[in-house]
């Protein structure tokens, strides 16, 4: 699904001068380099797999160098017939989203081509691999690049602790086109020092050096957890750094040592705001971690924004409209016709709305000021850079560049103002009493409170005996253990294999 989504990320990349809106609809992997290493792993496949693998990369190249390519009859056409070669050669995967930009761009109205129904691997059941297995080998694959023994340890915990909950987009899934893809381009880097640049008893500014997020962001919460064991409150903010992860991981931390945890994020930019059109801020979450005497802590972890394009391309399968006020229009409409804001969004002519949705009538004001408080932890006190800084992409070259982003995490010790059991008792007796309040007549019949769904997910997949692994996460793992030097003597065999 990775490659998939980049696909429609260079398109975004070439078509339109407001590249930075690819990150709220795609994982942030929209360069030419990216494409480079995935057409060079897919040569890792077995050999009924090229044809479909160069026709596609052809039609990436027609795309890049014919960035108005949609407005030329003759790119149209030589575009219309590649894509119907690839739509028949073998490997075609049918999902591609590049069906989709020859839709939506080139008007190539071309069905993909049917999936497999007997034997083809696309109908079989996906492996269950064991949570360790897949954490020692997210180290191993961290190991190759260079980053310490410590630090790999970290990064594929917090990996693995996103699979565990059942948050597949921020796990497996991002290792390679998140992680391994920018250590290759030269825009993250493995093994940086952290340095503090000022510190307080209670407070302190960390430089990430563009070194790993997820290394950086469960240092910098344990140092705002230690200052607040002994002085009651720990506040860091943080600046250079990288895509950290699933921000739930943090809040849990605090949670695990009987704090109260709070932390965010920037990113590129995204949601427009309140009675505006022009993305501006990421999808910003703000994320709490509460103790209770639940199983599980109270965790909310969520964007700022109302939706994300996986969900408006979910509305398109489902051949329903998108709720009016979650995308909104470089004429300010806010729209609704599903299949034209995929267009636009490809154009770079939509912007998601913040939460409340595009203007004030249900409070969109409200998701727009918290996606500004966010914004603002995580640049002011760091004098970081934010929107087409933080872009990824050098628009002179169009070749990746970092993105330095900012966060913040704060820890408030629970037993410096009430004992950490008589606060977990109160906070768990008032979130039973939620999940136990009358249900709506029409609903599923259960209510949950946050961090109940992810518990839920952990059960069932400890139950089950690890992750399952989709086949483009597979293709990823062994493109991956070809190519990095040590995997493959090893992991001889996957367990899919």
């Amino acid at each position: 699904m990775l490659r998939k989504q980049a696909a429609a990320a260079l398109t975004l990349t070439l078509l339109t001068p407001h590249l930075c809106i690819a990150d709220a609809f795609l994982p942030p992997q929209s360069s030419v380099a990216t494409f480079t290493h995935n057409h060079r792993n897919s040569k890792l496949e077995n050999s009924s797999m090229s044809a479909a693998s160069d026709l596609r990369a052809e039609l990436l190249e027609l795309i890049g160098k014919n960035p108005e390519g949609h407005k030329d009859a003759t790119v149209r056409s030589h575009f219309a017939s590649k894509l119907e070669a690839y739509s028949q050669a073998e490997g075609a995967d049918p999902s591609d989203v590049i069906f989709a930009i020859g839709q939506t761009v080139f008007g190539v109205d071309l069905p993909p081509p049917a999936k497999k129904s007997k034997t083809g691997a696309e109908d079989a059941p996906l492996p269950i691999v064991d949570f360790d297995y897949m954490k020692a080998f997210m180290k191993e694959v961290f190991l190759s690049y260079g980053v310490t023994p410590e630090r790999a340890e970290v990064c594929s915990d917090v990996l693995i602790e996103s699979d565990k909950r059942g948050i597949d987009s921020h796990g497996l899934g991002r290792l390679k086109p998140i992680y391994c893809d920018r250590m290759d381009d030269g825009i993250l880097f493995p093994d940086k020092p952290i340095d503090i640049i000022s510190e307080s008893d209670t407070t302190a500014l960390v430089d990430g050096n563009l070194g790993l997020g997820l290394y950086i962001g469960p240092h910098c919460m344990q140092m705002a957890i230690d200052k607040a064991k002994k002085h009651g409150v720990g506040f860091v903010a943080v600046r250079n750094s990288t895509h950290y992860g699933i921000a739930g991981y943090y809040a849990t931390m605090a949670t695990q040592q009987g704090c109260i945890g709070l932390t965010g994020t920037n990113a590129r930019p995204s949601i427009a705001p309140t009675f505006g059109v022009e993305p501006m801020m990421g999808t910003n979450p703000l994320t709490f971690g509460i103790p209770s005497s639940d199983d599980f802590p109270f965790v909310i972890d969520c964007a700022t924004s109302v939706n994300q394009r996986g969900k408006i391309e979910k509305y398109a399968r489902e051949g329903v409209d998108t709720p009016r006020g979650a995308v909104i229009d470089d004429q300010g409409i806010e729209r609704t016709d599903t299949d034209g804001i995929l267009r636009d969004m490809v154009l770079g002519k939509c912007a998601l709305t913040p939460v409340g949705g595009a203007g004030d009538k249900m409070g969109g004001y409200k998701g727009y000021g918290w996606a500004t408080t966010v914004e603002l932890l995580c640049t002011a006190l760091q004098s970081g850079p934010w929107g087409e800084d933080i872009c990824g992409v050098d628009r002179a070259t169009g070749k990746p560049k970092p993105m330095p982003l900012g966060h913040f995490f704060l820890a408030i010790d629970i037993e410096k103002i009430c004992p950490v059991d008589t606060f977990k008792k109160n906070s768990g007796e008032f979130l039973q009493a939620l999940r136990d309040s009358k249900k709506a007549p029409n609903g599923p019949g259960r209510i949950w409170t946050a961090g109940e769904i992810e518990n839920d997910a952990r059960v069932e997949r400890t139950a089950q005996g690890g992750m399952k692994v989709p086949i483009p996460l597979q293709k990823n793992m062994k493109a991956l253990r070809d190519t990095r030097p040590g995997l493959k003597e090893k992991y001889v065999k996957l367990p899919f294999e």
